[in-house]
């Protein structure tokens, strides 16, 4: 494979999960770490993305501004965010996710509406204090400097605490028989304390996530009640997921 291709598929993997190993795109190039390591170092001198220890970060990812042009598929996560919109009632209790569809999300909250929006993530809490009528609850814990949220035993303490409607999740991966799943262990432990304080978890995903798997479990499909994506919900890509008991809009 040319630098160029390599290159490549190093930016797509990047864009499609905001965050990737350098062990895993070694793996899948079929080339040595130090490959990988001097691709994203290049990459990243050309601006392209954020080289970080292990991996790399995407910049849509990593922008301290919650509205910037970094956003990899940002139609399509307006979309998905507009479908979202349909399932927030007034005087409701939610939890948003971090990551840029959640914050795609956080930014078309209308203005009019009330609503109290609990999140651990910096971005997503920026962008719903601009809202007039939403309380903002923060979930304190540990921030990790890649992805701006709380991590750790004290998120998951808080929300432990708590009972909320809706939450509005994101994932890494999902796929129709094995769940969803991450490459990072603590986000893991705190996307699974955000399922439990859950009535109904609502997942956020773009299409080219769709029957990807990664090492770490976050839960089985089934504890998920509401699918959207971008596509049609009878789109053929989502045939498996609709043999499960679940809301696909």
């Amino acid at each position: 494979m040319l630098k160029e291709e390599r290159q490549q598929t190093i930016l797509n993997e990047v864009e499609l999960h905001n965050r990737i190993l350098l062990t895993d795109i070694a793996e899948t190039l079929d080339v040595s770490i130090d490959t990988v390591r001097r691709d994203v170092k290049e990459l990243d001198a050309e601006n392209k993305l954020r080289r970080v220890h292990g991996g790399a970060i995407s910049l849509g990812f990593t922008t301290n501004s919650t509205r910037n042009s970094n956003i990899y598929k940002q139609k399509e996560k307006i979309k998905i965010a507009e479908k979202a919109l349909e399932l927030l009632k007034d005087g409701g209790v939610v939890f948003i996710d971090g990551g840029t569809t959640c914050l795609e999300l956080a930014h078309l909250v209308p203005s009019n509406i009330r609503l109290t929006c609990f999140t651990h993530s910096l971005p997503v809490a920026m962008e719903l204090l601009t809202k007039p009528n939403v309380t903002v609850i923060t979930v304190g814990g540990q921030l990790s400097r890649e992805s701006q949220t709380a991590i750790g035993a004290n998120a998951i303490h808080n929300l432990a605490e708590i009972k909320v409607d809706f939450s509005f999740i994101g994932t890494g991966y999902v796929d129709s028989h094995y769940g969803l799943t991450e490459f990072d262990w603590d986000i893991v432990q705190v996307k699974k304390a955000v399922i439990k304080c859950s009535k109904k978890t609502v997942l956020l995903s773009i299409s080219e996530k769709l029957n990807s798997q990664h090492r770490y479990k976050t839960c089985d499909i089934n504890a998920i009640n509401t699918i959207i994506t971008e596509l049609d919900p009878e789109n053929d890509l989502l045939i498996s997921f609709r043999n499960h008991d679940i809301r696909i809009l």
